[in-house]
């Protein structure tokens, strides 16, 4: 998914995010490249379930291309990512530009030129603005992990293959069979 990555500036970025689908992390460009079949799939199931249990309950589940802006006004820094699914409870902060404040949950769904960038990258960018959970799904071993935020780092909280019930420790009654989300 990323192909390339370079130091820039935030407007270097908007003008490229302009006619290429890109991420901003750190001062650096990640293009992002289409997904799998596989990958598409993971999230599609996976939103099923999150839209089913979301219903009614204040928040929503919003899947990729959805930019969310990390903003920290005092540090002058701006990062831009698109997650395979981000749950958002507070719609006031959905602007034009995306989303801009700090999801309750954020998934990704690993793709073989993710991983590093998913576990490192984004895994200190979400710990560093205060995401409660972080899940990671890896379709082509049929696995996933939730990380939990605690005192500013991620613990993990499940890690489950094949089969089993992931739980969010964020979401009262959030369950989901992953059989459900690799069968397909």
């Amino acid at each position: 998914m990323f192909a390339e990555k370079k130091k820039c500036t935030y407007e270097e970025f908007l003008r490229i995010s302009s006619e290429k689908r890109a991420e901003f992390i750190d001062g650096e460009i990640y293009y992002l490249a289409s997904p799998s079949f596989e990958h598409q799939m993971v999230i599609s199931k996976l939103n099923i379930e999150f839209m089913r249990y979301f219903e009614g309950r204040g928040c929503i589940p919003v899947i990729s291309p959805f930019d969310v802006v990390f903003e920290d006004k005092e540090k002058n820094e701006r990062h831009v990512v698109q997650p395979d699914i981000v749950v958002i409870c507070d719609k006031s902060k959905i602007t034009d530009e995306g989303y801009k404040g700090v999801p309750k949950l954020i998934v990704e769904v690993l793709s073989p030129t993710t991983a590093s960038v998913d576990y490192i990258k984004k895994m200190q960018l979400y710990s560093r603005f205060g995401v409660l959970e972080y899940w990671i799904v890896n379709p082509r071993n049929k696995s996933l992990q939730i990380f939990v935020l605690e005192n500013g780092v991620y613990i993990e909280h499940i890690a489950l293959s094949q089969t089993g019930i992931a739980v969010s420790a964020a979401f009262e009654d959030l369950k989901v069979n992953i059989e459900n989300i690799f069968n397909f």
